[in-house]
C-alpha cells in the first residue's frame, strides 16, 4: 500500500509541465522526518516544466515536515498555509513560490 506521500511525488515525477505554474521559476526543497530518517526531495520549476528528484542540495525554499503531516497536506486534510502558521510545517526562502508549490497538492484537470 502506498501513502498519500509517495502517490504525490509519483504523480509529480509524470507530469512534466503543469499550466497551473507557468509564471513560476525556482526549486523547492522538501525535507520529509520520520523519526530518525529524513527524506529529501527536490522540484524544480521552471515556467511550468517540472523536474523532481531525491537531491538534498540547495533551493530557493525548503519546506521540513513529519511525512504523517505531509500526506495530510497532499491528501487534503490539511491545510498547508494553516500548517506554516502553527507551525507544524516549517518554510523558509521565497513566500511566494511556497504559495505557488501549494498549487500541485491537487491534480491538474484535464479539461475534455
Amino acid at each position: 500500500m502506498t501513502t498519500p506521500t509517495e502517490e504525490f511525488f509519483d504523480r509529480l515525477s509524470r507530469t512534466s509541465h503543469d499550466p497551473r505554474l507557468v509564471k513560476a521559476r525556482g526549486t523547492l526543497r522538501l525535507d520529509l522526518t520520520d523519526g530518525d530518517r529524513t527524506e529529501h526531495w527536490h522540484v524544480a520549476v521552471l515556467h511550468g516544466d517540472l523536474a523532481v528528484s531525491r537531491d538534498d542540495g540547495p533551493a530557493d525554499g525548503v519546506l521540513r515536515a513529519e511525512r504523517t503531516v505531509f500526506d495530510q497536506l497532499v491528501s487534503g486534510e490539511m491545510n498547508p498555509m494553516a500548517a506554516i502558521l502553527r507551525g507544524v510545517v516549517l518554510y523558509t526562502g521565497d513566500p511566494q513560490f511556497a504559495v505557488l508549490f501549494r498549487r500541485l497538492f491537487s491534480p491538474v484537470e484535464v479539461a475534455s
